[in-house]
């Protein structure tokens, strides 16, 4: 198991990340966080710059999964219905079980698979241990609250040592 807090690259938002630079790396499966990731959590539903982002890397042959570790499936559940995407609830990241259920549905290997998030202690550790490249972006809608302000903070660091 990879043990790193290091994203492999990291971008201002989701719009960044082209079909183009998937494609560049081989990657077939971009697995996605849902909360500050694609939306803020207090937005319900997609809205019309993320469904035109997602309809680009489909229509590249790029499939997009959603990994959460949302507790309760009802949000995931109507984001993704919304999206047209399935997804893997409790995902347990920082946990390989989430990605391998992922990509086993996808029928993809960790060398054509992604994973995008905003936290390293979830999304970009469980990333790098399952294996898959790690894109992390800035939160979207910010940190919110005291803790997540102080989680955000200790991230700077390791986002400022990655290589690409």
């Amino acid at each position: 198991m990879r043990f790193s807090l290091v994203p492999h690259r990291l971008f201002e938002d989701y719009t960044k990340i082209t079909p183009e630079l998937l494609k560049e790396k081989g990657i077939r499966l971009l697995l996605s966080d849902l909360d500050f990731t694609l939306a803020p959590k207090s937005v319900r539903d997609p809205n019309q710059q993320l469904l035109t982002w997602l309809q680009t890397l489909q229509a590249a042959g790029i499939r997009v999964m959603i990994l959460s570790n949302n507790r309760s499936p009802a949000r995931v559940e109507r984001f993704c219905k919304n999206l047209g995407i399935t997804y893997v609830g409790h995902a347990g990241k920082p946990s390989v079980r989430g990605f391998r259920e992922a990509m086993e549905k996808a029928g993809v290997t960790g060398k054509e698979t992604a994973m995008l998030g905003d936290k390293l202690l979830t999304d970009v550790l469980g990333a790098r241990r399952a294996g898959v490249w790690a894109l992390m972006v800035e939160p979207l809608g910010g940190a919110v609250g005291p803790w997540q302000k102080v989680l955000h903070a200790l991230q700077a660091p390791f986002k400022a040592m990655r290589k690409e």
